[in-house]
C-alpha cells in the first residue's frame, strides 16, 4: 500500500465545551490523501470550533488528530502551521496596509532559515533567500490569478481577490492540508465557478483541501466525501451524492435545496 493510499488526517472522539455548551461531541472523521473534504452544517453546528481546535487555536476537551501518521494535541497554531496545515479564515485576515505579494512572503517566511544575525545584519544568504521568497510568492500570486495586482495593498483589491490571496497565502507555507473557512463567502457567480477551478487545480497539484462551506452547490461538485455536523455531532460522512440523499442531512439542514438546487451541480 502505497503512502498516498493511506489516511493524512484521522480525528476520533473530537470535543469541546464551552460553558454548558458542547460545541463538538465525540467527531471523528478521516481525510485521505489528494482529496477535497468537505465540511457542512447549519450556522452554529461546530464547523469552525473544529477548524480551530485543529489547528491549535482551541485545545480540545477530548479525542485526538493524527496527521500524516504524529499527534496533534497540544500544538500550538504556528507548530501546526509547521507540521503542514494551512487555513483561512470565515472573516477575511490579511494585512490590509501591505501589498498582495508583501502578504504571500509573509505567508512564505514560515518555511525561511533566516536567522536574527541574517535579519539585521543581512548577509548575502539571507538576500538570496529573500529573493527567493519575492519570486515564489509572485508564482503563487499567478497560481491564483491575482498577479496583475500584486503591488496593489490588500485592501484596495476586489472581495474575490482577496479571497484568492488569502488562498494564495496559505499556499505559501507548502500545506500538505489546506483548510478552507468558507472561501466563497460574498462571492458572486462568476467569483465562485472561478474559486471551484482553481480549488480543483490545487488538489491536481497535490494539495489536499479541507472546506467548509455554505454554497451547496460548490461543496457537491468539487468535494470527493462531505461530513456534516449538526449542533456539535457527526450526523452523515460519505461521497456528495450520498450525503445530499441522507435524511438526517435534509432534515437538519438541507430541506428543499436537495431538489430544488443540487441536482445539476457537477
Amino acid at each position: 500500500m502505497s503512502a498516498h493510499s493511506l489516511a493524512l488526517l484521522k480525528a476520533s472522539g473530537i470535543s469541546k465545551r464551552f460553558g454548558g455548551v458542547h460545541a463538538l461531541s465525540d467527531v471523528g472523521f478521516t481525510i485521505n490523501h489528494g482529496e477535497i473534504y468537505g465540511l457542512i452544517g447549519p450556522n452554529g453546528a461546530g464547523k469552525t470550533s473544529l477548524f480551530n481546535v485543529l489547528t491549535g487555536i482551541y485545545a480540545s476537551d477530548g479525542g485526538e488528530f493524527v496527521f500524516d501518521g504524529l499527534p496533534l494535541n497540544g500544538l500550538k497554531p504556528n507548530q501546526v502551521a509547521d507540521r503542514g496545515i494551512a487555513r483561512t479564515f470565515q472573516n477575511i485576515r490579511l494585512f490590509a496596509n501591505l501589498s498582495a505579494l508583501e502578504n504571500v512572503m509573509i505567508g512564505r517566511h514560515v518555511r525561511t532559515r533566516a536567522n536574527v544575525f541574517g535579519a539585521i545584519f543581512r548577509d548575502a544568504k539571507t538576500r538570496a533567500e529573500e529573493k527567493a521568497i519575492e519570486k515564489r510568492a509572485y508564482e503563487l500570486l499567478e497560481y491564483v490569478g491575482v498577479h496583475k495586482r500584486a503591488n496593489s495593498l490588500a485592501k484596495h483589491l476586489a472581495y474575490g481577490d482577496q479571497r484568492r490571496l488569502e488562498i494564495a497565502r496559505a499556499l505559501a507555507t507548502e500545506p500538505k492540508l489546506l483548510a478552507l473557512d468558507e472561501p466563497a463567502a460574498g462571492m458572486n457567480a462568476t467569483e465562485t465557478e472561478s474559486l471551484k477551478l482553481l480549488l480543483k487545480d490545487v488538489r491536481r497539484d497535490g494539495t489536499t483541501i479541507l472546506l467548509i462551506e455554505h454554497d451547496m452547490k460548490l461543496v457537491m461538485s468539487v468535494c470527493d466525501r462531505v461530513l456534516v455536523l449538526d449542533y456539535g455531532k457527526k450526523i452523515a460522512e460519505g461521497s456528495a451524492g450520498d450525503v445530499q440523499k441522507d435524511p438526517r442531512v435534509i432534515a437538519a439542514y438541507l430541506g428543499g435545496e436537495v431538489s430544488l438546487n443540487l441536482r445539476g451541480a457537477a
